[in-house]
């Protein structure tokens, strides 16, 4: 026993060690949560106090279910192979196992992925003869799922409008395909295991007594029927013990629900609150920021980090220019900790949008250093941006056929497979491209003349508007609109066109004879090359790129947090709403607490955005974390204006001094400024009632003269300055 309980810390041994009871156990990042989680098993097995099949613990991932039954393993000398330990699919796909004749399910049900849905939903659809346009099957999906991890079935489907009875009805339709074909989502796997327990009472007697304790980890990432789930279970007078922290509650649209943890503590009338509050991760000062900002958050359960390795280095502040200067950056100090000797894989730069890694991972392309995008795909190989090359490619060469089958359907144009195959066996037979022998007739003439119309309307148009014409008129643009979950895929969309502009700016003209072929083809190779080389396996030594949301549960030596502006982190959806913005603060809490022993964070004063350039300020998180734990890597004095890019003027960061944006050539701010009454664009202002921002735009003059002021976090207005009494900053 002494070797089981040795080296806990008071906090982890009184919740290891509770007597048979309610509990729940606020275990802070890196904490020691999972070795909580598998030692109160091992005692509670070891102490006698219940046998291996009285145990339900719940994971959410199957990663983290391995790994606590390979220490069980090796904690006691049992076999834990018929335990009940895993994620909460894996349980429930188990529980229907057993009894699938109670839950209607033929015995060899099959599981839908991901995947597999959708092609079931576009299936359906089709057989129905429903517009797939009016009702996207993504959309539908969503929709779908929604309602089942509501717990609701499509007669509890409230529908006050037509077309949310349609998807209602398609719903039932959906559900009979299903059970005539002996399948279930994974959505269905949780509500028709709910469902049995909840009908089938000798089934949940059953179940209610065999588990005595039931151990859920990651408590805060529950969502509704999860936990109505939990509740059935335990209310044969199982004991719930449920380790999980609000504070890292970032997945609020998958559905997860952070007032489980307070409706968990009310409705079992928890006695026992136990916090796990000393970090074994991260050193003293990474700690302190990470408390100063969550601090902010109202409604917490409350908590606070602490650690007896020291504080440790101050963390690194960095001022961009713009975002490419930003990346190059963070390339440097990549080599520079490389050098020292610090592991690659140790490093990791996080960003808030999938969007960003575009000029990230250029400026890592460019110097040649290893990286893996972790938990996604590299910039040039998304889905989006693919489909979005391969109309380019077609723009360039017509007669490439690779592309043409990439996109003759997509976005839907009812070309199905039997009319790619005839066009493909007609085109052999005349041996011409699939684009020329669709030219022929048939279904794909419109798509032919579709690729011709768009050449023609790019002609003479810059790289960049080539780009911008080409999303608009493939349908691109419309079909990601009409996505739920769309955003990301818009905003790599719009990368991809800040992309073309840089590779503009940074190759030259590189047009042969002012034909567009030839800067689209070489920004076409431009895109190849970037997808197809640095390709780095698990093993390599590669630096680490993942939004902050694929970084939950993992940690490392160096992290760079980078993009720390208004409307990007926190990101500009959130911050309409109080509950938007305390999730942006809980993602920058995560986003620290993954660092061990360096943190970085960085934003720049300008990015490009839809191919325009857009002037940010700092990030409110700058102001939540206290000066005293800030080292400003941009020196704050003495910066030549040789150093400084051409068209850029230079802020040096003082606490609550906003970055200046680039601002136009003297002569013609000198002119713009006598126009709008001494003010000009890249100004810094203040206003007595938005507070301080920087102008962005100006027009008019004399009485009439306005300028467009962005105050961060209080949005961009533009002001009469004849009514507004702006103040130079």
């Amino acid at each position: 026993m002494s070797n089981l309980l040795g080296g806990l810390n008071p906090p982890q041994l009184a919740a290891v060690t509770l007597p048979p009871q309610h509990a729940l156990v606020l275990a802070g990042a890196g904490s020691g949560k999972t070795r909580v989680l598998t030692t109160r098993i091992a005692w509670l097995i070891q102490t006698g106090q219940v046998g291996p099949q009285g145990i339900l613990a719940v994971t959410f991932t199957n990663k983290a279910a391995k790994e606590m039954l390979a220490r069980l393993t090796a904690m006691l000398p049992i076999n834990t192979r018929g335990m009940w330990i895993g994620t909460f699919h894996g349980l429930c796909n188990r529980l229907l196992r057993a009894h699938h004749r109670d839950a209607g399910l033929p015995q060899l049900f099959q599981i839908l992925d991901s995947a597999d849905q959708l092609a079931a939903i576009k299936r359906l659809l089709k057989g129905l003869n429903v517009d797939d346009e009016k009702f996207p099957p993504r959309d539908l999906a969503n929709f779908i799922n929604g309602q089942k991890e509501a717990g609701l079935r499509p007669d509890a489907v409230e529908a006050w409008d037509e077309y949310t009875r349609k998807r209602v009805e398609l719903y039932r339709e959906y559900e009979a395909q299903c059970q005539r074909e002996g399948v279930v989502d994974f959505a269905e796997l949780l509500l028709r295991s709910y469902e049995l327990l909840q009908r089938h009472e000798p089934i949940r007697h059953h179940y209610q007594s065999r588990f005595r304790h039931i151990l859920v980890d990651e408590f805060q990432d529950t969502n509704v029927l999860q936990y109505r789930w939990l509740k059935l279970l335990a209310g044969g007078g199982a004991h719930l013990f449920c380790v999980g922290d609000d504070d890292q509650s970032i997945y609020a649209f998958r559905g997860a629900e952070v007032g489980n943890m307070r409706d968990f503590e009310r409705e079992f009338r928890v006695d026992n609150v136990i916090r796990l509050e000393q970090n074994y991760r991260s050193h003293g000062n990474i700690l302190d920021a990470a408390n100063a900002i969550i601090k902010n958050n109202a409604a917490r359960l409350g908590k606070n980090l602490w650690t007896d390795a020291g504080t440790g280095e101050p963390i690194r502040v960095y001022e961009a220019f713009n975002d490419t200067e930003e990346a190059r950056w963070i390339v440097e100090e990549v080599k520079s900790l490389s050098l020292d000797g610090m592991a690659r894989r140790e490093m990791a730069l996080l960003y808030r949008s999938n969007a960003q890694s575009r000029v990230l991972e250029h400026a890592l392309f460019s110097a040649g250093l290893p990286y893996r995008v972790y938990g996604g795909l590299r910039f040039f190989e998304r889905q989006e941006v693919k489909h979005a090359l391969a109309y380019l490619r077609l723009i360039a060469n017509a007669d490439d056929d690779g592309a043409f089958l990439r996109v003759v359907n997509f976005p839907a144009r009812g070309i199905g497979a039997r009319s790619i195959e005839q066009l493909q066996d007609a085109a052999k037979a005349t041996k011409v491209s699939l684009c020329e022998a669709a030219k022929e007739g048939g279904k794909a003439a419109a798509f032919a003349e579709l690729i011709r119309k768009l050449k023609e309307a790019c002609e003479g148009l810059t790289l960049p508007e080539t780009v911008e014409q080409v999303l608009a008129l493939s349908g691109l643009r419309t079909h990601y609109q009409n996505e739920k979950e769309g955003q990301d895929r818009l905003a790599n969309l719009d990368e991809l066109v800040n992309a073309a502009a840089n590779f503009v700016a940074e190759e030259g003209n590189v047009d042969a004879e002012g034909e567009l072929s030839g800067d689209l083809a070489a920004f076409l190779s431009h895109a190849s090359l970037e997808a197809g080389e640095h390709q780095a396996g698990e093993g390599d030594d590669a630096l680490q790129l993942m939004t902050v949301h694929s970084a939950k549960g993992l940690e490392f030596d160096a992290v760079f947090i980078s993009g720390l502006e208004e409307g990007l982190f926190p990101h500009e959806n959130s911050v309409r709403e109080e509950k938007g913005l305390e999730e942006e603060r809980r993602l920058m809490y995560v986003a620290v607490t993954r660092a061990r022993k360096r943190l970085y964070i960085s934003h720049a004063q300008t990015r490009m955005l839809h191919g325009q350039t857009r002037y940010n300020l700092p990030s409110r998180f700058f102001d939540e974390i206290p000066e005293a734990l800030l080292k400003w890597l941009t020196p704050r004095m003495g910066r030549t204006q040789a150093a400084v890019p051409q068209g850029l003027t230079f802020s040096s960061p003082r606490r609550g001094d906003w970055a200046a944006p680039p601002v136009p050539p003297a002569q013609a701010r000198r002119s713009l400024a006598k126009e709008t009454g001494g003010f000009h664009i890249g100004q810094n202002v203040a206003h007595a009632k938005f507070g301080q921002g920087v102008i962005v735009n100006a027009e008019g003059a004399g009485s009439d003269a306005r300028v467009q002021v962005n105050f961060g976090r209080e949005g961009v207005k533009w002001l009469a300055l004849s009514v507004a009494k702006l103040t130079a900053a």
